[in-house]
């Protein structure tokens, strides 16, 4: 992962809203759907699609369309990437 791309990881994973989204997303199964989204949290729809686009932009979560509806799904690659590129950045 190069330096731009875990930059804007950062930027996305430093918004409390957008913690709570993965946190959902997690919590049932790595797998919710947009209608669900707006049950959970306590935001407008436009913040909701807001919060969710920068977490879809960065690729942290997929987006998948079944229908009328959005399932989001978290994107484990990405984060293990993240991951690894900040243990990197730790020193011995």
């Amino acid at each position: 992962m190069n330096s731009k791309k875990a930059e804007k990881i950062a930027k996305a994973l430093s918004d409390a809203n957008r913690l709570l989204i993965l946190k959902e997303i997690k919590k049932q199964n790595d797998c919710l759907y947009c209608v669900d989204l707006g049950n959970i949290i306590d935001l407008a729809q436009p913040s909701i699609a807001h919060h969710l686009k920068q977490l879809t932009d960065t690729e942290i979560i997929l987006q998948e369309k079944e229908g009328r509806n959005v399932k989001y799904n978290l994107n484990n690659k990405i984060i293990e990437d993240y991951i690894e590129f900040l243990q990197d950045l730790k020193t011995d």
